[in-house]
């Protein structure tokens, strides 16, 4: 018996399939039916997908059963910390070193004691157009679970 693939391995080949074949990850989530970030973190190895998603996935790509089988175990989540120094990523982690205090005061003082759930939660990136630039517009959208003693 053959171990499973690695998560990193599936999430390899499903980059190199993407590419070759010309389909954007837009593309791919369409064609699951599934919200666009969730979709290409899942296919990067971060959730675990259905046997249906990753069968379609996998069908859409011309991939293999091993790599089906990988897309559906579940992740061990986060980045390997290599990834952090890339500059697109590290702006996120400036951004809440920056910001993430300030966040944090807004929510408490909004909601009350308790945090941004990243369980029950929802990401989603748009462009919008504006005359010095386009602007990257990245909304995190979690429940807030208050703290009970």
């Amino acid at each position: 018996m053959t171990p499973i693939m690695s998560k990193p391995d599936a999430a390899d080949l499903v980059v190199a399939a993407r590419i070759r074949r010309g389909l954007s990850w837009s593309d791919i989530a369409d064609e699951l039916g599934a919200p666009l970030v969730w979709t290409t973190a899942a296919l990067l190895g971060q959730h675990p997908m259905t046997r249906e998603q990753a069968v379609q996935v996998c069908q859409l790509l011309g991939l293999s059963e091993p790599v089906a089988e990988s897309l559906q175990t579940q992740p061990y989540r986060g980045t390997d910390q290599a990834l952090m120094a890339d500059p697109t990523i590290y702006r996120f982690v400036e951004a809440l070193s920056v910001y993430g205090p300030a966040l944090k005061e807004l929510i408490h003082e909004e909601f009350g004691d308790g945090i941004m759930s990243a369980i029950n939660f929802r990401v989603d990136i748009a462009r919008r157009p504006d005359p010095d630039g386009d602007r990257v517009v990245v909304t995190f959208d979690g429940k807030f679970l208050d703290y009970k003693w």
